[in-house]
């Protein structure tokens, strides 16, 4: 979508932008144009990582992948490569590896969770986003929204613009991504998600609003693989693996809710069940506080919006006197636990009782929509 200038100001702006066009072109053929080209729309300060964490190497061998967007992307370089068989062996990387279930991919790391945090903290940082929340003790970190400046049509014109003045173009998508981080028999398993919006015409079209898009899957895909390369992988060999994990992707059960919608089945061993039912949760935006994996309970708080409590915007009055809001998030649990060769998902509250009542339902409606989308 591009936004549009007063003529005075645009003209300015062409007039100066003829001399930078031979720089962009160059970075066209040189392969600098990124197919992933994200910039935060929140300004945030640079983070610090405490002295006594490890941070991840600077050397330019683990810059991302240029050109990449997709899976398909990724493939599509594949068919490229040397003629060589022995180029085409899918190589051993020590310390990283990508798993697949379903459409869900992560990556598992050979390196404590404490040491890689801080890491992925600064990969996200050179991906073009701001850090929105950070939980070290649950193993999340959510970015702010980002525009993807690479959806932006192609062109010199369109690069050299956007260099000079984002108020020119905008992609009219934003992304922001959700990272956990789990601990399995000593290695660091590494999950992200993302949310989508689009800004789309009004019924009447007079005006844009932002909606909510679906999840890509293999957008996901593609940022983990930028991570492995940040973490080290040579960029071919990344492209392997993921290439062989979309191979060897193993069939995933459907996920059922109970008649009553109380309870929701997901016909795969605890293990399996926990890894998705938690990229789920992640998916929802619910707000993680912890989790234990040993008995099985996410820990959130939850805001139902559509419990009929009121929810009031503070007003200046409200700010002064400091009113509050009357709903509150209650903090709750998303239980799993082992069924035979399944595994039962069910909702309870702080102290752990069972509930079985609107907001439970609400809350496994949206977990099982969300599974759904990760067979």
């Amino acid at each position: 979508m591009m936004k549009h200038m007063p003529l005075t100001r645009t003209s300015l702006v062409l007039a100066g932008l003829l001399s930078l066009s031979a720089c962009s072109t160059l970075g066209q053929l040189t392969g600098q144009s990124e197919s992933i080209e994200y910039k935060s729309t929140v300004t945030g300060d640079p983070l610090s990582i405490p002295p006594d964490l490890t941070q991840a190497n600077k050397n330019t061998h683990y810059v991302a992948p240029e050109g990449v967007a997709r899976l398909s992307d990724y493939q599509a370089r594949q068919n490229t490569q040397s003629a060589d068989p022995a180029d085409r062996v899918l190589p051993r990387t020590p310390g990283v590896e990508v798993m697949r279930d379903g459409t869900l991919r992560w990556l598992v790391v050979n390196e404590p969770a404490e040491t890689l945090y801080p890491k992925i903290i600064e990969f996200w940082g050179e991906q073009g986003f701001t850090i929105h929340s950070q939980n070290p003790q649950a193993g999340l970190i959510e970015t702010d929204w980002a525009e993807n400046r690479a959806k932006i049509p192609e062109g010199w014109l369109r690069n050299a613009l956007g260099s000079v003045l984002d108020q020119v173009f905008d992609s009219g998508e934003r992304d922001r991504f959700t990272t956990r981080l789990e601990r399995v028999n000593g290695k660091t398993e590494v999950y992200f998600s993302h949310q989508h919006m689009e800004e789309t015409p009004t019924g009447d079209g007079t005006a844009f609003k932002w909606v909510f898009g679906k999840e890509d899957p293999g957008l996901n895909a593609a940022m983990l693989a930028r991570l492995m390369v940040y973490l080290g992988t040579d960029q071919q060999q990344a492209a392997q693996q993921v290439k062989a994990a979309e191979a060897g992707a193993a069939t995933v059960s459907a996920a059922q809710l109970s008649a009553d919608q109380t309870s929701l089945t997901v016909g795969e061993p605890f293990d399996r069940a926990w890894r998705r039912v938690g990229v789920a949760i992640d998916s929802a935006r619910f707000t993680v506080e912890d989790r234990n994996r040993d008995q099985g309970d996410y820990y959130i708080r939850y805001l139902d919006t559509d419990s009929g409590e009121k929810i009031e915007q503070q007003t200046v009055f409200g700010r002064l006197f400091g009113t509050r809001n009357t709903a509150e998030p209650q903090k709750l649990r998303i239980h799993l636990a082992q069924q035979g060769g399944g595994t039962e998902v069910s909702v309870r509250d702080e102290a752990g009782q069972p509930k079985a009542d609107d907001t439970a339902r609400r809350i496994l409606s949206v977990l099982a929509k969300n599974l759904k989308e990760t067979q």
